[in-house]
């Protein structure tokens, strides 16, 4: 029998046991507690959102688009009814056997497919596999759905540009946003499968043209197919945008230039408005706005005519003869002569081991500045370019807008080059020669400049000094509330240049035209004012342009504004290796001049009647819209 003693022991040892006991439980109780306050509490909205996902998706709803038109109303770009293919990734239960569907039933890309659902981005949120589906397209998959589950299939709209290549290069196109876009902190409200701008107007308005997406919780099977709607937030259509462009002068632009490349623009002298601006080869927006395999882009990016370059912005050409109206201005506002002044021209200008030959091998003759410019005589401008330096030379240069952005509201505008024994220093690591100033002053050598500088040039001239901004949209209207947004006329500049400077200039450009390079502008319609150019784009070579090839023979060039007294319209035609401006581009500019003048004359109000901000002027705008 057990003593006292023992049993006392025995009960110690029962107790201390218990209470290990209790403090374990309190422990497993504690962490219970502490789990499920870390599920309930901290963790709880997560928790709660993926148990509603169980049964519930959101699905993206896209905008439309706003509509573009041209300044008398004209519809440049709108919607079609489409169908986009989607995906929720989290109910793909296996993606090779959802890929593999997708490619034998409808013959999807597969490795487009693999990328896009590769992509970063929310497994609950449906991400775009392909848009633009066909009806049949739509009709296999939707008679297969149980086959794919997290697929669904819907309605969208397809941007359409309803006069095709025409104006592609200012329309421009627009795509899927892509990784690197999504990135940007400007593309926040933006999610995978949004259509944004990419090019032209499209990508620098497209913040006003693009709207608010909504969204709409559906309630869903098991196999992610819809079963009901819960809730819908209506997205919000973009704004619509009104453009200075009238298509009647576009379409005849387009066609003037024909297969030939080249570029022609075409502004208003009194507030920079862009009434025509084409470029040639173009491309089919159309195209470029649906999907695109991998081989179809390489084809048009290494298309050997570069159609997405915007020649009229992105193009840089030697000026040639038209760099002369700089060179005049320069010589006489800086007294390297004065108006009166004569320099012989007996068709070639020695200097060092070189002569430097004139256009007109016999010569000129005894030439004035008018008359210099008149004839585009080559040695008197040779003359002043020696005589001034070329680091006076670009600070005219300059102040005309070479050199620089014009500001016209479309991506990727290139600047040219006005060099200088800076500029020279700097890109080349060299110094200056004397020689290249004779070249340089009858915008030769390094000078080049763009179609849309040459228009913002002679629109300065024409409106004595006065510069404004090139623009293309006239103005915003918000669909939400039907409020008008006028871009406003932005001033540029102001030459510093002596009234009878421009004066003299003025007349001289008139001359060119009456009796001068380019009598094949002249019009009985109206007064045109105006200068050629022949820029050579190889090494100087003899004979006539037609025994030589095509790729090597001189660029044209013709500048100009209508009417002489009164301006209202500045023209830049330049026609890649057709010869000279005279014969290649004085006459298309005439055309497109002539046109202008005739629609104004059959609209003798349509500017009071079409005017940003006037009711009545948008009114008309939507009455030819619809």
């Amino acid at each position: 029998m057990p003593s006292f003693g023992t049993q006392q022991e025995e009960l110690r040892e029962i107790q201390r046991r218990l209470t290990i006991l209790k403090i374990a439980l309190l422990a497993i109780v504690g962490l219970l507690a502490l789990r499920l306050w870390d599920l309930q509490v901290r963790d709880g909205a997560y928790y709660r959102d993926l148990s509603e996902n169980n049964r519930t998706r959101t699905v993206i709803l896209e905008p439309a688009r706003g509509l573009i038109y041209d300044r008398r109303g004209v519809l440049l770009a709108n919607n079609v009814p489409s169908f986009g293919l989607y995906v929720t990734l989290e109910d793909v239960k296996d993606r090779k056997a959802l890929i593999q569907g997708l490619v034998g039933l409808i013959g999807l890309d597969e490795t487009v497919l693999k990328k896009k659902i590769s992509e970063r981005g929310s497994k609950l949120l449906p991400r775009k596999l392909k848009d633009g589906l066909s009806l049949r397209e739509a009709a296999l998959i939707e008679s297969h759905r149980l086959d794919l589950p997290g697929v669904m299939i819907q309605a969208d709209s397809q941007r359409n540009y309803p006069n095709g290549p025409v104006l592609a290069h200012v329309l421009g196109y627009v795509g899927q946003v892509s990784a690197e876009q999504l990135e940007k902190s400007q593309s926040q409200e933006l999610h995978q499968g949004s259509m944004v701008g990419q090019y032209g107007v499209e990508k620098a308005y497209d913040r006003f043209l693009r709207g608010r997406a909504g969204q709409k919780v559906i309630e869903v099977d098991a196999l992610g197919h819809e079963k009901r709607t819960v809730s819908v937030d209506k997205p919000a259509a973009g704004d619509d945008l009104y453009l200075s462009i009238d298509l009647r002068l576009q379409r005849l632009a387009e066609e003037l230039l024909g297969e030939e490349a080249g570029a022609i623009v075409a502004l208003d002298p009194t507030n920079g408005a862009v009434l025509a601006l084409a470029s040639r080869p173009s491309f089919d927006p159309n195209v470029l706005s649906r999907e695109l395999t991998a081989k179809q882009w390489d084809a048009i990016v290494q298309d050997d005519s570069h159609p997405l370059t915007n020649r009229a912005t992105q193009g840089q050409y030697p000026p040639g003869s038209t760099f002369k109206i700089v060179m005049a201005t320069a010589a006489l506002e800086s007294h390297t002569i004065t108006p009166s002044t004569k320099i012989r021209c007996v068709g070639g200008f020695p200097f060092g081991r070189r002569v430097y030959k004139d256009w007109k091998a016999g010569g000129h003759g005894f030439m004035d500045v008018t008359q210099a410019l008149v004839e585009s005589c080559d040695v008197f401008f040779y003359t002043v370019g020696q005589r001034m330096g070329i680091d006076m030379i670009a600070d005219f240069a300059d102040q005309f807008g070479l050199g620089q952005e014009t500001g016209v509201e479309l991506p990727s505008e290139r600047t040219g080059i006005v060099p200088s024994t800076v500029w020279k220093a700097k890109a080349k690591g060299q110094p200056w020669l004397p020689g290249e100033t004779i070249s340089a002053a009858i915008g030769q050598g390094y000078v080049t400049v763009t179609p849309m500088q040459m228009a913002h040039l002679m629109a300065t001239v024409a409106n004595d000094g006065v510069s404004f901004r090139p623009r293309i949209v006239r103005a915003v209207m918000e669909r939400a509330s039907g409020l008008v947004h006028e871009i406003p006329t932005v001033p540029h500049g102001q030459l510093a240049v002596a009234p009878e400077t421009l004066a003299l200039i003025k007349e001289a450009l008139a001359g060119v035209v009456t009796r001068g390079t380019a009598t094949r502008a002249r019009s009985a319609l109206v007064s045109i004012a105006g200068k050629t150019g022949t820029a050579q784009t190889a090494a100087l070579r003899t004979g006539p342009q037609e025994d030589i090839p095509k790729r090597f023979r001189d660029h044209a060039w013709f500048v100009s504004y209508a009417p002489v007294d009164a301006p209202r319209i500045a023209v830049a035609v330049l026609v890649e290796h057709m010869g000279h401006g005279g014969s290649a581009a004085a006459p298309l500019a005439k055309q497109i001049i002539e046109a202008f003048v005739r629609h104004e004359r059959a609209e003798p109000k349509l500017a009071e009647r079409t005017g940003v901000g006037k009711p009545e002027g948008l009114e008309l705008a939507m009455q030819g819209a619809r």
